[in-house]
């Protein structure tokens, strides 16, 4: 059963890694540019500039966006609809610290990512309840190599986070899509 990449249009079933499906592109092109990072995710030119002067997003390389870039932007974008631009910042800080300083990261932006591609599919294909998504992150995660004593904890908190509001986003298109058919009808 496929679903959209989490911040896509992009359909995946969740088996392998979605960022590997971007690498090969980024790579040939020595980076994205601000319309094919557009093109990816469905966002406009000037909410991916906001999020680059608020801080949000490390600034593009010769206006070129890397795997690390796009990561944050699918990331941030995937989360939106459920929660403040503010709270998902403060969580990619509290895995990845400054947007600009990859020491402090206990882990890539691409695999945070890719964990919560795979959490939500795992989800939608085993018809998951709330509390199952715990167990699912834990899945997920299991092959983590924590970098500090509290990387893995801090790790599973802020995915199984980030999952919990990327279906509410989910859950709140439906029901916008089901108000408007309702209201257009009246």
């Amino acid at each position: 059963m496929h679903h959209l990449s989490p911040g896509t249009s992009i359909p995946h079933d969740g088996t392998a890694s979605l960022f590997e499906k971007y690498r090969p592109l980024i790579e040939a092109f020595d980076g994205l540019t601000l319309g094919q990072v557009c093109s990816v995710t469905g966002l406009e030119a000037s909410t991916i500039q906001n999020w680059v002067k608020r801080r949000f997003v490390s600034h593009p390389v010769n206006k070129k966006y890397r795997e690390r870039q796009l990561a944050r932007i699918l990331l941030i974008s995937s989360l939106r609809n459920c929660m403040k631009l503010e709270q998902i910042g403060e969580l990619m800080t509290i895995v990845n610290g400054d947007t600009d300083d990859t020491s402090d990261d206990i882990i890539s932006e691409e695999q945070m990512y890719d964990y919560l591609c795979i959490v939500t599919a795992d989800a939608k294909n085993s018809k998951a309840t709330y509390a199952d998504i715990p167990r699912l992150v834990s899945r997920a995660i299991s092959g983590y190599t924590p970098v500090s004593s509290d990387s893995k904890q801090r790790l599973e908190s802020v995915l199984t986070i980030m999952t919990y509001a990327y279906i509410s986003g989910v859950y709140k298109q439906e029901a916008d899509r089901l108000y408007n058919s309702l209201t257009e009808k009246e």
